[in-house]
């Protein structure tokens, strides 16, 4: 398994980092892509992923909730993070018109020049999309065929929307989200639609602690440890054994990163 977002830089992690790379570890979890979500934490995740070689990668780019902190579209930080062999994607960048963090029209700048900056490096994107999908496709389809690959992460939108998703060859991030009674029953439904080759996995820790998971934990936090109970409910739900949506889906994640070489079939 890799677990494709990673929120490490977060303050929750400050004081035991090293232990919750050790658990991940010890579970079975081969790999991480540590998130970037602003230009300070693309600079840690970054220096992180150095700590922690061939085990670690991060992300470079903008959160929607960050852009407006972005000054110079031209990106230079981001640039130059991304000539680093530890990113292997730029983002986390897209839209998030449910809490309007930052203007709407300054996320879609950001979000283009991203796109742009992605396209000229020939990267792949990790993006973001929550209550704008409409207006998150209309930036993104002119740019799909300029770029490696895409993948929306943490998806938790309709049928309707992920089969456009899948239409625009999108792969698709799923997190614990699936394991969540109340907010992951349409989730749960759809993911059957989602092709072997475009799932990924991940548990967008700290957040979304599976909601599931017995013995509940003491701590509200997520973290590595648990994606292989998240690949467990995502097999239930796709009729298929957890050892084939591991699998299938860490040969995606290290196909789409350019890590490590893809295990047989």
């Amino acid at each position: 398994m890799i677990d494709i977002g990673v929120n490490l830089t977060n303050s929750r992690f400050d004081k035991d980092r090293a232990e919750v790379i050790s658990r991940a570890q010890a579970a079975g979890v081969k790999g991480l892509i540590l998130t970037g979500t602003s230009i300070e934490e693309s600079q840690q995740a970054q220096v992180m992923a150095q700590q922690w070689p061939q085990y670690c990668y991060s992300t470079a780019g903008v959160h929607p909730h960050d852009a407006k902190t972005v000054t110079d579209l031209s990106l230079p930080p981001i640039r130059a993070l991304a000539l680093t062999p530890q990113v292997v994607a730029i983002g986390e960048c897209g839209l998030d018109f449910n809490r309007d963090f930052s203007p709407r029209p300054q996320q879609e700048a950001v979000f283009e020049a991203q796109l742009a900056l992605a396209a000229e490096l020939k990267m792949p994107v990790f993006m973001h999309c929550r209550d704008a999908h409409e207006r998150f496709m209309a930036i993104l389809k002119p740019w799909r065929d300029k770029l490696p690959a895409a993948v929306l992460h943490c998806f938790t939108g309709s049928e309707q929307e992920l089969k456009e998703c899948l239409a625009l060859d999108l792969h698709i991030g799923v997190t614990g989200w699936v394991c969540d009674e109340r907010r992951g029953t349409e989730l749960r439904d759809i993911i059957r639609y989602i092709p072997d080759d475009r799932l990924m996995i991940e548990t967008d820790c700290p957040y979304l602690l599976p909601r599931d998971y017995r013995p509940k934990p003491k701590s509200s936090r997520n973290e590595p440890r648990y994606l292989p109970h998240i690949a467990s409910v995502i097999a239930q739900c796709r009729g298929q054994e957890a050892s084939e949506v591991m699998r299938n889906s860490c040969a995606t994640a290290q196909a789409y990163f350019g890590i490590g070489s893809p295990e047989p079939q």
